[in-house]
């Protein structure tokens, strides 16, 4: 995971190292996420997540679009 403070800092970022611009999250989402991904980790009932239930957990946090699809 890269930090970056705006979204010209990522462009350019991507356009110096040749890469292409992925995924991207606010530190709000990335909280989100962390809490909702791992917030049962350690429940002797925890078990990984179907591709659907993580797709879910994206959704929720508000990341949508082509990056955040795991399923075809």
């Amino acid at each position: 995971m890269l930090l970056f403070r705006s979204e010209q800092h990522i462009d350019r970022w991507c356009q110096q190292w040749n890469r292409p611009h992925g995924g991207t999250l606010s530190l709000v989402q990335g909280w989100k996420l962390a809490r909702l991904w791992y917030g049962d980790r350690l429940s002797p009932d925890w078990r990984p997540k179907t591709v659907a239930e993580a797709e879910m957990v994206f959704r929720e946090v508000g990341l949508v679009g082509e990056f955040w699809k795991l399923s075809e």
